[in-house]
């Protein structure tokens, strides 16, 4: 409890008086006594009034506030929370309120000073925007309630319990499903080539048209329907992908606001939006993190509620990725064929370890080695160089670009898929190498 400004401002007035009559009585002014007697009755009648607004004060109930959050938030997006406030009061008041919000979320519109009406239930809004992924928790809300004669202010935190968790920023891919998957994907950037020859799975039989192939004519479907009978293939489905997301300390690099492992997970969710809309099974593997993770491969759209429910808390580490370890677990839990596609970033240490695991996976499944770019090093590069420190860092930037590359070589000497790109072009490269190879029959 603390007081307010009205009663600073008397107590200011009648400190004021008092300098003055004592003033006038140092230097022998004759002034009436009774100017006396009033201030010491006005500062005894304020320090009564304060003592009985404190008591009055401290037995005015709170009031009851219910907070209405999101179940879920989308990361880096804003989101909007609404307070209730129900009350008693038999008189109109202004109170200030503060909700207190986990750290990682930012805030709009905090503090708010709201008038509570008498019979009537007051509401306010803010917005929340959160700046990191997991499960956050609201415990309590503080308001800054005052005494009925406006002397005191008492400061009160009530309560109020709940729980919200922060995903990637996937809401996007939702409205999609209100477009055709095409014309979302171009939207995406993601490029579609013009298909070569004919899917590998039997679809159905139909009349043949102007530009079928002979070869697509079932000759018996023919004979008896007296008429050219084709058949029509599709893409293969029914196909497995493995998700292997590296999260140690390689993907703690930050480009913008993101961070090269947010990145990563935007887009295997948008690769896994794709492939489950083909008819795909997905699964999802991690390593180098606290707990490895690991999501069977399954096929239907109620796996991406799973995969958004697995990595929604997922973290990086200060660990340096163990790729054979990784390979090895996969190995024992994968059986069948699979695409499996590890998103990590490259570097120069990685070299003998990296190929022995990636050839080992190769042996079982196609393999596709996604390796993130760090933009800052493309910048120095490009950039003017005139003093001695941008020349160090120049050549700094060089070398390790130098001997990235030279570790992408050998990948591709082998015969490896790799992609290297930067990491907000992540989502839309591995869905154009998705949808190229599951067009061509190659995974």
């Amino acid at each position: 409890m603390r007081p307010t400004r009205l009663l600073l401002t008397w107590l200011a007035v009648l400190l004021g008086l008092g300098i003055v009559l004592g003033t006038c009585a140092a230097l022998q002014f004759q002034l009436p006594a009774a100017l006396h007697s009033l201030a010491w009755g006005l500062l005894l009648a304020l320090l009564l009034l304060a003592l009985l607004d404190a008591g009055r004060l401290k037995r005015r109930p709170s009031p009851h506030i219910q907070r209405h959050i999101p179940g879920s938030l989308a990361l880096g997006r804003w989101g909007d929370v609404r307070i209730i406030l129900k009350h008693d009061y038999p008189d109109a008041l202004t109170l200030n309120v503060f909700d207190h919000v986990p750290d990682g979320l930012s805030v709009e519109n905090l503090p708010q000073a709201i008038v509570l009406r008498p019979g009537e239930h007051s509401e306010l809004g803010y917005r929340l925007r959160p700046l990191r992924r997991g499960h956050f928790n609201f415990e309590r809300c503080e308001i800054h309630l005052p005494s009925p004669l406006g002397l005191w202010s008492a400061r009160r935190h009530i309560p109020v319990s709940d729980v919200t968790r922060v995903y990637p920023d996937f809401a996007r891919l939702y409205g999609a499903q209100l477009l055709a998957v095409d014309n979302w994907l171009s939207q995406l950037g993601v490029r579609q080539r013009q298909r070569r020859g004919q899917g590998l799975e039997f679809h159905q039989l139909r009349e043949f048209r102007e530009g079928d192939s002979l070869r697509q004519i079932d000759w018996k479907a023919t004979a008896r329907q007296r008429t050219p009978i084709a058949r029509e293939y599709q893409d293969e489905r029914d196909q497995q992908i493995v998700l292997m997301l590296d999260c140690g300390r390689r993907m703690r690099s930050q480009d913008g606001e993101l961070s090269h492992f947010d990145h990563a997970l935007n887009a295997c969710l948008l690769l896994s939006y794709v492939a489950l809309r083909q008819g795909d099974a997905v699964g999802l593997c991690t390593f180098a993190g606290e707990q490895p993770r690991y999501l069977a491969p399954v096929k239907g759209s109620g796996q991406l509620n799973q995969l958004l429910n697995a990595v929604y808390d997922l973290d990086t580490t200060r660990r340096t990725a163990d790729y054979q370890t990784a390979a090895s677990q996969l190995l024992a839990r994968q059986k069948r064929r699979a695409l499996v596609i590890i998103v990590t970033n490259l570097r120069d240490e990685d070299d003998d370890a990296l190929l022995t695991a990636v050839k080992q996976i190769n042996r079982q499944h196609r393999v596709l080695v996604a390796s993130l770019r760090e933009e800052v090093f493309d910048h120095l590069r490009q950039g003017p160089v005139q003093t001695l420190t941008e020349a160090l860092a120049y050549c700094g930037a060089v070398d390790y670009l130098n001997a990235r590359e030279e570790l992408h070589d050998r990948l591709k000497a082998q015969r490896l898929a790799l992609l290297d790109v930067h990491p907000a072009q992540l989502g839309a490269a591995l869905v154009t190498r998705y949808m190229d190879w599951k067009k061509a029959g190659a995974l």
